[in-house]
């Protein structure tokens, strides 16, 4: 690529995402021991830390920096690593022994004889075993329980699996593949698929647990919003429609609550489905009379399962959905009987300050009278005075009651103007 191409930052990742989990070669026999462990509570660089020192103290090639993947090659194993958004797996592929297939022991605590600190607790655990058709023990079926027991066949007829889906002694789930003509790449895919098919299998069904929990929470919800529609019916007045609508508030918060602590598992679980679906569909399975194949044991028995969680998820949702119609309705009749309220004292205000003018207006004439009988006391006085001293040639009574007019439309005129100031304030 030409020098002058600015790459996007990004490029690198995108293009190595397409082969980060290679599929491996596998030629049967083969034994593959596969754990999966839960990682909410530790992260991918602490993990990433801890393999880093197991893979110095076996010899092994230490993981590169921010890797998800990384494979380990021994003399005769191999250990797979993958880091997920919430689990990681550890896989083991060893030469398988001849005779029962899942014969044990092996090397422990690890096929190289040191143990790997597990990073969170194991929820998964596979011993699957590849072999040939020819070396397939007689009487291979009594290692299954018959009740469980899956058989099917490829669509090329290049191999059969079995499975029970239960745990063994070792608590380890058994999947057999019987190589009829495998190449190492088609039995390194096959295998890998069956593998991601029982890992999110399991993690699929952790929504399980939640929707069994969350069952009775929306059910006393429901019960609850019930009673309140019944009682909306007669509630009247602001208190009572303000007191259920307090109620439905603390409902919905209580289930948004839930919603939040269990959105995150119903859609894991939804796309972990997804994910078993289409691992079976490429896998491509045909019926072997007289036993099940994985697709239909699975619509029997995990189908259920994923429809509880399914419907669980939906009735949590349509919940949310009637509790906010009911909270919007009680809020629209709150909402009209604090109008109504705010009406009522708005128009109280009204008639008191209408009552306020008129008393305002009469202590104004008031005022008026009263101020001017002390201003023409003051010029009877003046008048008085004047008279006495010469300088009044009429009497003072006569004096002050031809100013009497003047003197009143004076105060009115200042009394006005005062007002006015004071409004305009």
């Amino acid at each position: 690529m030409s020098h002058d191409l600015a790459p996007h930052p990004l490029r690198r990742q995108v293009l190595d995402e397409l082969h980060a989990r290679p599929f491996q070669l596998v030629d049967a026999p083969r034994r593959v021991l596969h754990l999966a462990f839960s990682t909410a509570e530790r992260p991918a660089a602490a993990e990433r830390a801890a393999l880093a020192r197991w893979c110095e103290a076996t010899g092994a090639a230490r993981p590169e920096d921010g890797a998800n993947f990384h494979r380990a090659a021994f003399p005769t194993s191999h250990l797979r690593w993958e880091r997920h958004s919430e689990f990681s797996t550890y896989g083991w592929d060893v030469p398988a022994p001849g005779g029962d297939p899942f014969h044990w022991p092996l090397a422990e605590p690890s096929p190289v004889g040191v143990s790997i600190d597990p990073p969170g607790p194991l929820l998964v655990a596979i011993d699957l075993a590849l072999v040939r058709a020819a070396d397939l023990p007689p009487g291979w079926h009594d290692l299954f329980d018959p009740a469980s027991l899956c058989i099917s066949a490829l669509k090329d007829e290049t191999a059969l699996i079995a499975t029970d889906f239960r745990q063994d002694a070792r608590g380890f789930t058994r999947i057999l593949v019987v190589d009829r003509s495998l190449t190492p790449v088609a039995a390194g895919s096959l295998i890998q698929r069956l593998l991601e098919v029982e890992t999110y299998r399991c993690f699929a069904l952790l929504g399980l647990p939640e929707a069994q929990r969350m069952a009775p929470v929306i059910g006393r919800i429901e019960r609850e919003l019930v009673a309140v529609a019944q009682r909306m019916k007669t509630a009247t007045g602001l208190e009572s429609n303000a007191a259920l609508l307090d109620t439905l508030v603390a409902q919905a918060a209580e289930l948004e609550a839930e919603a939040a602590l269990s959105s995150f598992r119903f859609g894991a679980t939804r796309a972990y489905e997804a994910l078993v679906r289409s691992r079976l569909a490429v896998i491509g399975e045909i019926p072997v009379e007289g036993h099940s194949t994985w697709v239909a044991f699975l619509d029997r028995r995990f189908a259920p399962a994923m429809r509880t969680c399914q419907t669980m998820a939906d009735r949590q949702a349509e919940l949310s959905q009637k509790l906010a119609r009911a909270a919007n309705l009680l809020r629209t009749r709150v909402d009209i009987a604090l109008e109504e309220q705010n009406r009522t004292l708005l128009q109280t205000m009204s008639d008191r300050a209408r009552l306020q003018l008129r008393l305002q207006q009469t202590v104004e004439g008031l005022s008026i009278a009263a101020v001017s009988y002390y201003v023409l006391g003051l010029l009877g006085y003046l008048f008085k005075g004047g008279k006495d001293a010469g300088f009044l040639p009429f009497e003072p009574t006569v004096a002050t009651a031809a100013v009497l007019p003047f003197v009143v439309i004076a105060m009115a005129m200042v009394v006005r103007r005062i007002r006015r100031s004071h409004g305009e304030h």
